[in-house]
């Protein structure tokens, strides 16, 4: 594929890493800045042009005749969208484009056709769908979503004096009965597709696929909170805490909002009656405390101050035992950041490139790839893909414990019309099942390249 990528901040770079990685694209990234274009260009294998995106003469010299998607992520919502309507009138290309300003995304339908755009997305309400995914299993660190919406990929640690401390794998079954499959494990800076005689330890982060009551069955076998919460309290009252605070009130959570800024109280009590907003300064650990932070059931910091949401955060963890998120706006540190314990950190510029990576996947589906879902999971050092088998082919019909699948991967899941297998070695895989594949391996686009 033909990608140009407008924008070279860190969506546009995480997006030229991620697609970097697959060889048959050709990308291409323009920037108005080129500081910022220059170490791109250097270390990755992307033609980049110095421009705006806004210009028909850097579009042209960026090939938009020829090329298939353009992705506007620079930090204006107008730029993002102008340079969608200009590549939609000089070349036939599908586009996307980062739209932050709620009002835009309301009305995105009226402007969508003229602008060419295949989708729009939304980190602030992207991040909030994510915190509000967390806060539905408060002890997990990252939940991902497949089969449309039947099967969860869960992370969480192992603690001190878990059943799962020194279990070997394939006795995992037989010890807590529960149908769930460990897909991957990190420990210390590696990460694992675990086979049968893997054995678990204190202190890994580990990676299980099961459905939702299955994954609850088996959290409370490891007496770990699965339950959603009833109360939390947020602390900064920007675009994202209106749409996690929209949406949590609607799943029936008590919602608290600290906001500094008088206006956008108001703004905020008008937006969302059933909250309870507070006008005050939520770095003052004595407001914290009175407004009842030990008994929230989870706690948000959402300031774009990433130091204060860290602090607020680590303040959280040692006066409640709910669910602490914390909203990191910068993705250099993450290793830094992992290290600090914080429970659960969301990265909403990762978010928004991974949604969009999702997106040029499913139209690799309709160029020959049959990839349905796509997610990064074991920090981003592996991938959980969905494929759609297609047809009967030589694979399908013979038990999987037959079947010679590459190293380092793992066929995690199957779904046959909405009932969803965890599997076994002597379960098979039929034509129109969908089947989930966790692998450490990149570049696989079609189910066929994960046999040997």
């Amino acid at each position: 594929m033909n990608i140009i990528i407008v924008g070279c901040g860190k969506v546009g770079i995480k997006l030229a890493s991620t697609l970097n990685r697959d060889s048959e694209d050709n990308i291409t990234v323009i920037d108005t800045n080129r500081k910022k274009l220059e170490p791109v260009v250097n270390k990755y294998d992307v033609l980049g042009i110095c421009g705006s995106g806004t210009s028909k003469e850097t579009l042209e010299e960026a090939g938009i005749k020829d090329a298939d998607l353009l992705i506007a992520v620079t930090g204006s919502d107008e730029i993002n969208l102008l340079t969608c309507l200009f590549a939609k009138k000089l070349g036939m290309c599908k586009t996307i484009a980062r739209v932050s300003t709620p009002q835009f995304s309301k009305e995105f339908h009226l402007i969508k056709d003229d602008l060419g755009l295949a989708l729009a997305i939304n980190p602030d309400r992207t991040a909030a769908n994510e915190i509000a995914r967390s806060i539905k299993f408060p002890s997990a660190l990252q939940i991902d979503t497949f089969a449309k919406g039947r099967v969860e990929i869960v992370k969480f640690k192992i603690k001190e004096g878990s059943p799962l401390d020194n279990l070997m794998l394939s006795d995992l079954s037989q010890k807590l009965g529960c149908d769930v499959l460990v897909c991957g494990v990190e420990r210390g800076e590696e990460a694992f597709i675990p086979s049968g005689n893997f054995i678990l330890k204190e202190n890994d982060y580990i990676s299980v696929v099961a459905t939702f009551e299955n994954l609850n069955a088996f959290l409370k076998k490891l007496d770990i909170k699965s339950g959603k919460v009833r109360n939390t309290m947020i602390v900064g009252g920007g675009n994202t805490a209106y749409y996690l605070a929209d949406a949590l009130i609607k799943a029936g959570v008590s919602v608290k909002i600290i906001e500094k800024d008088a206006k956008r109280c108001e703004e905020l009590i008008e937006l969302l009656p059933k909250a309870t907003i507070v006008n005050g300064d939520g770095t003052d650990n004595e407001l914290l405390l009175e407004e009842e932070l030990e008994g929230a059931g989870s706690f948000v910091s959402l300031t774009n101050i990433d130091e204060e949401n860290i602090l607020l955060s680590l303040f959280a963890r040692s006066k409640t035992k709910g669910k602490v998120i914390t909203k990191i706006n910068r993705i250099a540190y993450d290793e830094v950041i992992d290290n600090l314990d914080l429970d659960t950190t969301i990265y909403p510029k990762n978010l928004t490139a991974e949604y969009i990576i999702r997106f040029v996947r499913a139209m690799k589906n309709s160029l020959g790839s049959n990839v349905e879902t796509l997610h990064y999971i074991l920090d981003e050092k592996a991938e959980a893909l969905e494929f759609r088998i297609k047809d009967n082919a030589k694979y399908t019909g013979i038990p999987i414990s037959q079947l010679n699948i590459r190293d380092n991967t793992i066929i995690a899941c199957i779904n046959r019309k909405g009932k969803v297998i965890i599997p076994k070695g002597q379960d098979v895989i039929l034509a129109d099942d969908t089947v989930i594949v966790v692998t450490i391996n990149s570049g696989y686009d079609d189910f066929k390249d994960i046999f040997n």
